[in-house]
């Protein structure tokens, strides 16, 4: 029997492998990646686009920490768009149309290319583990591959079963074999599964659509990039179009809930809330006349349309039929059917904010093995759970960013703290300290971070240095500089004072890149709202930084209830303010353990 040793491997390589194993072989660990099949590494089996209203935070963080998301997004985007403009900068959502072939073909040339990374054809089928501890994984062609640190990131493949209307088969996605072999190692090993449910629209042919009758969405004129390394975009952009549903399509619908696997009781488990498929929701908004149908060019070199807005698993006359009846798409024709999957997902309160898992040392979950949705949540998590995975195997001191320094710490401490009910998607409205965690200065908190730790490579490093000491060099220039109304930059601090204004006070601030121009004004507007958050953050950790020994046995606690005994013992949270923040768990169940820790270390 062949076998290979490696320090980390990765399962799976879409959007969490790929960045799992990039982010374990940045860090020195010889790193093997395997995937059921090479063509399809870091696939977009569902939407064709990367980022969004709290995912875009996650992309410029992936980037800011060296990953590949942003640079692959950046080199093979099609239309480029920031949302939420009119809101606050903490509200801003870069959000980019990718050429999915193209994007895909980046990162598998990104991986190979990769120092320390092997890129390997292999179907893991069985986890192999010693008292307690991962060992490694035998492939399907009864190969070992050795290890001390396994990454899981099989997507929808773990069982996945693909419904089509009355037709269910197996299937990871359509035209590609489930996986059953890592669930039932799983189980073998104690680890509890569960199931969830997501779903893929049709896509049509876009020869076929009636443009005239639709509404255009153009790209931002002067586009922004996701990575950090990239000044500017020079980018040919592609419209997008909008359509809407209609009170007879949705008559329609109703009439044939008879035939939707979700309502039938041949789906049983919960998809995601805030992408339902199109029958779910006709029936969850059943006042809404009409809802918005997003139209998205998959590539520049295929006529295959994605529609944004159209989740089902109807059969196929229903979906024909459904298409038909929305304006610009009468005679639209199907290229791929719409069709649901349902997978096996692993509780995440069974992991550590590293996102090994609490009962097997070495072994690593990331992306929708975790209860997630989203190639963006999938990539962070990859990232956390590769690195940590290297840092384990080299001994060295785990990485785990706080609520209070990223959206991907929002994230973990959501998924460990309170676990999922349904699929987890991020957004800006989880992140308490969001003004703090913005989309734009994502690089001033973690590229430090991510250098201190091998994230982040000398390049991005120089980069980075030289950004924050111009930011500290034109803000003590406005400090300095005054007018009859005081220094230039309480004239900045003015909600109604723009840069254009800055530049007639002072003309060599034309300068100035715009991304420094960006953070020096909104590190001015927002200085008070800023200085506050940072209080607020102080004062919790203050409050809260008490750790909870790993070992602690919470049956101890005479005056603690019953309830909170088994979600700590369950959860076993590092300190206070983590276990403050489990579902459940009361300000007295909290004041109960802190009296019996402070009597603890009396007695120590």
């Amino acid at each position: 029997m062949q076998e290979y040793d490696y320090d980390v491997l990765v399962i799976g390589a879409g959007h969490a492998g790929t960045e799992a194993a990039l982010a374990a072989a940045r860090l020195g660990a010889r790193t093997a990646l395997l995937t059921g099949n090479l063509d399809t590494v870091a696939q977009m089996s569902c939407n064709p686009a990367i980022g969004g209203v709290g995912k875009g935070h996650l992309v410029r963080e992936i980037d800011a920490l060296g990953g590949a998301m942003g640079k692959a997004i950046d080199a093979t985007g099609i239309q480029f768009r920031m949302l939420n403009v009119r809101k606050g900068p903490a509200m801003y959502g870069p959000r980019a149309q990718a050429d999915k072939r193209l994007y895909q073909d980046e990162v598998k040339r990104i991986v190979e290319e990769a120092p320390n990374l092997h890129l390997r054809q292999e179907k893991g089928v069985e986890l192999l583990s010693e008292e307690g501890r991962i060992t490694g994984v035998r492939v399907e062609s009864d190969a070992i591959y050795r290890a001390s640190a396994v990454v899981l990131a099989c997507g929808t493949f773990m069982r996945g079963m693909i419904h089509f209307g009355p037709l269910q088969y197996p299937g990871g996605r359509t035209g590609e074999a489930a996986v059953s072999g890592i669930s039932e190692s799983l189980l073998r090993l104690g680890i509890e599964l569960r199931r969830f449910k997501t779903g893929t629209p049709a896509r049509l042919n876009g020869k076929t659509i009636d443009y005239n009758r639709l509404e255009r969405q153009d790209g931002d004129p002067n586009p922004r990039p996701f990575s950090f390394m990239n000044d500017s975009l020079d980018v040919d952009q592609i419209p997008c179009w909008m359509t809407w549903t209609n009170p007879d399509l949705h008559e329609y619908i109703r009439n044939n809930f008879s035939r939707a696997p979700m309502f039938t009781g041949q789906i049983t488990s919960k998809g995601p809330r805030y992408c339902p498929s199109i029958e779910t929701k006709i029936d969850r908004f059943g006042n809404k006349e009409r809802h918005q149908i997003y139209l998205e060019p998959e590539s520049r070199r295929t006529n295959e349309v994605y529609i944004n807005g159209l989740s089902t698993s109807f059969p196929r006359d229903i979906q024909d039929r459904i298409v038909s009846m929305i304006a610009g798409l009468e005679k639209a024709q199907i290229m791929r059917y719409a069709y649901a999957i349902e997978y096996d997902y692993a509780s995440p309160d069974q992991l550590k904010k590293t996102l090994e898992t609490k009962k097997i040392q070495g072994l690593f979950f990331a992306g929708q093995i975790n209860g997630t949705t989203g190639y963006e949540e999938a990539a962070a998590q990859g990232l956390i759970a590769g690195a940590n995975a290297a840092l384990q195997a080299a001994g060295r001191a785990p990485f785990i960013p706080e609520r209070d320094e990223a959206y991907m710490g929002v994230m973990l401490d959501d998924l460990i703290t309170r676990g999922v009910d349904e699929p987890y998607r991020m957004f800006t409205s989880r992140a308490e300290y969001r003004l703090l965690l913005r989309q734009d200065n994502a690089d001033r908190r973690l590229t430090p971070l991510g250098w201190k730790c091998g994230l982040v490579d000398s390049a991005r490093w120089e980069k980075y240095q030289i950004k924050a000491a111009e930011i500290e060099k034109i803000a003590a220039l406005l400090n300095s500089v005054h007018d009859e109304h005081g220094s230039l930059m309480k004239y900045l601090r003015r909600p109604e004072t723009e840069w254009k204004n800055m530049i007639e006070k002072l003309p060599a601030l034309a300068e100035v890149s715009f991304d420094v121009a960006e953070q020096v004004e909104i590190d001015a507007k927002y200085e008070g709202y800023i200085d506050r958050q940072k209080i607020d953050i102080e004062r919790q950790k203050r409050l809260f930084q008490r750790k909870i020994p790993e070992s602690f046995d919470y049956r101890d606690l005479v005056h603690l209830r019953a309830e909170a005994k088994e979600k700590l013992e369950k959860i076993r949270p590092m300190d206070l303010g983590q276990a403050s923040r489990i579902t459940g768990i009361t300000p007295a169940d909290i004041a109960v353990l802190l009296v019996f820790l402070d009597k603890k270390e009396d007695n120590q």
